[in-house]
C-alpha cells in the first residue's frame, strides 16, 4: 500500500490484528519494511503492524532534494502518515538508523507514542566535532556509492566490523539480506547517508530525560559499542530498561529472531511502567 505524504510516495505494509495496538516498525540503513515480516506469527495477534519503507529505501521514493531526508522532516512525514491513517497513538520499534528516527519521532511527538523500542540505536553524537567527522565519513561513503554503484557498495557494507557476526548466519539468510540491500537505489542510499546520517542529525543526548513513554533498549552482547551507548542512555530515561542478547551482534532481529520476537511481544504486552 502506498501513501503520498508531502509529495513523497511512502510504501507501507500492514498486517496483524486490525483491532490490536498499532505498532510502527522502522528498519535500518539499506533495509526495507519487508524485513519485519518474519515476526508476523509472533506479533500478529497483539499488534496492528505498520511497516514503513523509510525515505530513500525499498519501494518508497528517493527524491533528489536532500532536505527531505532530514531526520526531523522524516519524523514529520511519519506523523502525517499516522494522522492520515487515523491512528492516535502507536507503539514504535526502530532498528539502528530506524531507531534514531524512532527516537526523533518520540521526542517530537510524545503524545503519539505508547511504548518505544530501540534496537542497537543511539541519540546521535554529542559534540560538534564528532558530528563533523561523521558527516565527512558519510560523504565519502556517498561518493563510493556514486562512483562504484550499489553492488560494490553492498560488498563493502557486508564486510564492515559492525556486521562481522552475521557471517556466521546460514547462507540462505545472508543471501536474503544481500538481496534486500541490492533493491535500493544509488540516489536513495546516497541521500540517506548525507541527510539522515548520524553526523547530520541533531544530538538528542540532552533531551532523553523528556521521554515519557516506557522504553526498551535491545542490544547484542558482541556489539560492544552499542552496549555502552545503551547503558549510558538508560541512565537518562526514567521509564527505560535494557536487554542484552548473548552471542549476538548489531542486528538482533536477524541473528536471534525468535528471542527478539519474544522480547518485543513481552514488552508490548506488559501494561505497567517500570
Amino acid at each position: 500500500m502506498n501513501y503520498v505524504i508531502n509529495g513523497i510516495r511512502y510504501h507501507v505494509e500492514i498486517w496483524g490484528n486490525p483491532i490490536g495496538q498499532p505498532l510502527l516498525l522502522l528498519h535500518g540503513f539499506t533495509g526495507n519494511g519487508a524485513s519485519w515480516r518474519q515476526f508476523e506469527t509472533q506479533w500478529k495477534d497483539h499488534s496492528y503492524v505498520i511497516s514503513v519503507d523509510i525515505i530513500g529505501h525499498g519501494q518508497t521514493d528517493s527524491p533528489k532534494e536532500l532536505q527531505k531526508y532530514d531526520i526531523e522532516s522524516a519524523a514529520s512525514d511519519l506523523h502525517t502518515l499516522l494522522e492520515v491513517m487515523k491512528i492516535e497513538q502507536t507503539d514504535l520499534l526502530g532498528y539502528s538508523m530506524g531507531g534514531r528516527l524512532a527516537l526523533t519521532f518520540a521526542l517530537k511527538y510524545p503524545e503519539k507514542v505508547r511504548k518505544l523500542i530501540l534496537e542497537s540505536s543511539s541519540p546521535g553524537l554529542e559534540t560538534d566535532m564528532e558530528r563533523e567527522d561523521r558527516r565527512l565519513q558519510d560523504e565519502k561513503l556517498a561518493v563510493r556509492i556514486r562512483e562504484h554503484g550499489i553492488e560494490k557498495f553492498v560488498d563493502y557494507w557486508e564486510n564492515i566490523p559492525l556486521f562481522e557476526s552475521q557471517k556466521r548466519l546460514p547462507e540462505i539468510i545472508r543471501r536474503k539480506l544481500r538481496m534486500e540491500r541490492l533493491r535500493n537505489t544509488t540516489l536513495g542510499l546516497m541521500n540517506s547517508l548525507k541527510g539522515m546520517g548520524t553526523g547530520s542529525q541533531p544530538s538528542w543526548w540532552g533531551h532523553l530525560e523528556q521521554l515519557k513513554a516506557p522504553a526498551l533498549f535491545i542490544t547484542g552482547r558482541i556489539d560492544e559499542k552499542f552496549c555502552l551507548i545503551t547503558e549510558k542512555m538508560q541512565k537518562k530515561v526514567k521509564y527505560a530498561k535494557s536487554i542484552t542478547v548473548d552471542d549476538c551482534g548489531h542486528a538482533i532481529h536477524v541473528e536471534k529472531p525468535e528471542i527478539f520476537g519474544t522480547i518485543v511481544s513481552e514488552f508490548l504486552s506488559h501494561d505497567k511502567k517500570e
